[in-house]
């Protein structure tokens, strides 16, 4: 059986899709991009845009009563790689050691024109 996350803290989803989905012990969070749940805007250059979605992130997490040291797992999409040094920067201002394990790549594209994407596996147990 699972539930399905939906906090106003984060944007809402902007296709066919969940903000989240907690399955048994895991919140399996939809990836977040820099969108402010406020204005549904999303605005500035990698370091902004990676610490609105780290805010999204942080939101999803606590709308599933926990916190950001249960994350077990992120994936990182990036427009351009060139971005990573400073995108690190602001990550890792959120997640500490250990750090939750992490896939991060290049794509050609985000929606909306975003810098970057970032989506998480939470360990809710």
């Amino acid at each position: 059986m699972s539930e399905v996350l939906k906090t106003e803290n984060a944007p809402s989803a902007i296709g066919p899709y969940s903000q989240g989905r907690i399955v048994g012990n895991l919140l399996f969070a939809s990836g977040q991009i820099a969108i402010d749940p406020k204005t549904n805007e999303l605005k500035g250059d990698i370091v902004e845009q990676t610490e609105q979605v780290m805010k999204n992130v942080v939101a999803l997490v606590q709308a599933a009563n926990a916190s950001v040291d249960k994350i077990v797992k992120t994936t990182c999409f990036l427009k351009n790689m060139s971005d990573f040094a400073a995108f690190n920067s602001v990550y890792e201002k959120y997640l500490k050691e250990p750090y939750p394990a992490r896939s991060c790549v290049a794509v050609a594209d985000l929606p909306k024109g975003a810098l970057c994407e970032v989506e998480v596996i939470v360990d809710l147990s």
